[in-house]
């Protein structure tokens, strides 16, 4: 599917979101299927696949709530140091290609660059040190401060009040369908999806939402004087 092109000259703050979308997603998915489980299994003396198990059973009574991003929630529920287990494999960490000069070329093109995530702020600070990103920013926000995830009306509506922005000429690119399905339903006018998320991982495709491959194929361009 060709991914319609986005009329730049309409758009006037960018929001992006992080884990997924400028940073890999495999140190995430490494961190909480591999890592955290082989920890935890240590912690109980299981096997790993046990411990997967259980902390998946775990998950999926918060997923989309923002105790499902909250390293100290799972600090407290799962009796690990969350935080400390992240730095053990932040060698993971890994901007996506083309992200640094796609973020250049937005402050080229005088956008206002915003940051919208719903990272904990012990990861987004990890993450930052190891990538150094935030100097791209003009404001980094993060939905634990708003107490909203982004898959929630509230989030945009609280976000609204703190960093006011035109709906009809904001660009939202994140990886998570339900936040750009949440984003839209507040009248975001520009949405897009990402299509390898986790460069280790499958392709995903939404019947809704265009989904990003190359960030190369969507920055705006430089204009050449005749």
């Amino acid at each position: 599917m060709t991914v319609p092109a986005i009329q730049w000259h309409r758009i006037d703050v960018v929001l992006l979101d992080l884990d997924g979308t400028l940073l890999d997603l495999n140190y995430d998915n490494v961190f909480w299927l591999q890592h955290v489980p082989k920890r935890f299994a240590e912690l109980h003396s299981m096997s790993a696949q046990q411990a997967l198990s259980e902390l998946r059973k775990q998950m999926r009574h918060v997923e989309g709530s923002l105790n499902w991003y909250c390293v100290d929630y799972w600090s407290a529920k799962l009796g690990l140091d969350i935080a400390a287990l992240k730095r053990e494999i932040k060698h993971l960490i890994a901007v996506r290609p083309g992200v640094e000069l796609f973020l250049q070329r937005l402050q080229l093109h005088h956008k206002q660059v915003r940051l919208v995530t719903n990272a904990h702020i012990t990861s987004l600070d990890l993450k930052m040190q190891c990538t150094g990103l935030d100097d791209y920013f003009d404001r980094l926000q993060t939905s634990h401060a708003l107490g909203a995830a982004k898959e929630h009306r509230d989030f945009w509506l609280r976000y609204q009040n703190v960093d006011p922005f035109d709906p009809q000429r904001a660009l939202l690119i994140d990886d998570n369908f339900s936040v750009l399905q949440a984003a839209r339903d507040y009248g975001l006018a520009e949405l897009r999806g990402i299509r390898f998320p986790d460069s280790a991982g499958p392709e995903r495709q939404s019947p809704e939402f265009h989904c990003v491959d190359r960030f190369e194929d969507i920055m705006p361009r430089i204009e050449v004087p005749a």
